[in-house]
């Protein structure tokens, strides 16, 4: 399934990558120009067929594609970069990311450790970037490709090597804008270990609130998923995210429960909170998917311990 929106002289198309076989959960954005086209986030290894098909639909292949811009190098996001890089691809990425695509083993090792045995079926092949491929984009860094201007914002909190995008009237927000599916108005923040950092993430959204008051964009598009046309509805609802993990943070960590409750209780509160909001089973399942609950609980163990844990 693609959408396809017209930013002024310009086209997007939002590909879905239909991860696990569940749409609307992860998307990869097309910005075709006059010698190919650019990709915002590569998807994962184990989604480069439904890639392909959607880059089929628009009379493309993979040599078509000469840069891709990666919001952070976690493998939803950023796992077929290698393999598209190989076919002919520039990578655009955060410098604290760039080594990790150079020489993914710690990447791939950490990986494993949350996921295990589902790697594979996951996230399919992980292939390195070649050095001669590789961009390093730093803060406010601008990137002109013919007649396309992207600008790089340095948005840790999520990721400390994480970068939302600027390009024409849209900000792509990768995971620092949270996960919105559907059109709901209703979002969740993805909060995986090692780097899950609080006070950052709320840094970072004033930075984008910032760029918005400066009518820098009108529109957002969270990689999962879609294009959103309501940015002050969206960045209060982040901010208002933090703040319910804080409240949720400070009543249950200081009992510094073992991790394995810690994700029962974490696991039954999002789900409690996503019934609350309306969502429906379906709905549930593609929240979950996009971004596991479960995750979300490792890294906030994570967070407590290194940075709360003395209050």
């Amino acid at each position: 399934m693609t959408t396809v929106q017209t930013l002024q002289t310009k086209t997007l198309h939002t590909l879905d990558l239909n991860f696990m076989g569940v749409p609307g959960t992860i998307a990869a954005y097309l910005i075709p120009h006059s010698h190919g086209a650019i990709l915002i986030e590569s998807g994962p290894g184990s989604t480069i067929p439904a890639l392909l098909d959607g880059l089929k639909t628009y009379h493309l292949t993979e040599r078509d594609i000469t840069d891709v811009f990666l919001t952070h190098i976690h493998l939803d996001h950023a796992g077929a970069a290698g393999w598209l890089a190989r076919q002919g691809a520039h990578i655009h990425v955060h410098p604290v990311g760039a080594p990790h695509l150079l020489n993914p083993e710690k990447l791939l090792s950490s990986a494993a450790r949350i996921y295990g045995d589902r790697m594979e079926e996951l996230w399919g092949e992980f292939l390195p970037v070649p050095e001669d491929r590789l961009s390093v984009l730093h803060d406010e860094d601008t990137v002109e490709i013919e007649n396309l201007r992207i600008c790089a914002l340095d948005t840790p909190g999520h990721a400390s090597h994480h970068l939302a995008y600027l390009f024409e009237d849209i900000c792509f927000s990768g995971d620092i804008g949270g996960v919105r599916l559907s059109d709901l108005r209703y979002l969740q923040l993805p909060m995986p270990p090692p780097e899950f950092h609080l006070e950052q993430w709320r840094e970072s959204v004033r930075k984008i609130q910032q760029a918005y008051a400066n009518k820098r964009f009108q529109r957002i598009a969270p990689t999962h998923f879609g294009i959103v046309e309501d940015p002050d509805w969206h960045l209060a609802a982040v901010e208002n995210a933090l703040d319910e993990i804080e409240e949720w943070m400070q009543a249950i960590m200081p009992s510094d429960p073992e991790i394995e409750n810690l994700t029962r209780s974490f696991v039954s509160w999002t789900r409690s909170n996503s019934i609350n909001r309306g969502l429906n089973e379906d709905q549930i399942k593609a929240f979950e998917t996009a971004n596991p609950s479960w995750m979300s609980s490792s890294g906030i163990y994570r967070y407590w311990h290194k940075y709360r844990v003395d209050e």
